[in-house]
């Protein structure tokens, strides 16, 4: 997938996607509704929290990260588009990551979510008051899950 920008229209298929399977499984908008569609798809992809999403894959791959995630996890678009969810998380925590997106599967969202993630250059951070949720088209088609991180504190190295 392409670095969302004006010309892909902020890759407004799978923008539409996370933004409609957030507001159908949570009940709240993730951005400002009355905004147009291009407008919300921008919005999202400048937002001041990070939003992330992961495919499908056995090993999921990250497919979207916004310009906040990308300076948290301290990598640009190319290549945190083809590093695998799993490695967001440190290898001793990873059980707990992997109880966290069951959750999110079996429930649709959760949205009390709190943990370490990593940078691509070691930096650790919690991550609080975060929402997982599934990408689920307007059929209920799965189509991999996605976060929303609203705060985070970076930890001394």
């Amino acid at each position: 997938m392409q670095e969302p920008c004006t010309g892909n229209h902020y890759q407004a298929k799978h923008a539409d996607l996370m933004l409609s399977s957030f507001l159908r499984l949570t009940g709240k908008p993730l951005l400002d509704p009355t905004l147009t569609d291009n407008a919300r798809f921008q919005a999202l992809y400048h937002a001041p929290f990070a939003v992330v999403s992961h495919n499908t894959d056995s090993d999921p791959i990250f497919n979207y990260g916004n310009k906040t995630a990308q300076a948290l996890f301290e990598m640009n678009w190319q290549d945190f588009t083809k590093l695998p969810s799993r490695f967001s998380a440190e290898p001793q925590i990873q059980s707990e990551r992997d109880r966290l997106l069951a959750r999110v599967t079996q429930y649709g969202f959760i949205d009390n979510y709190q943990g370490v993630r990593i940078s691509a250059t070691g930096k650790r951070f919690f991550v609080s008051n975060a929402i997982v949720w599934n990408l689920l088209d307007e059929r209920n088609v799965y189509g991999g899950q996605a976060a929303v991180l609203y705060q985070w504190s970076i930890e001394p190295q």
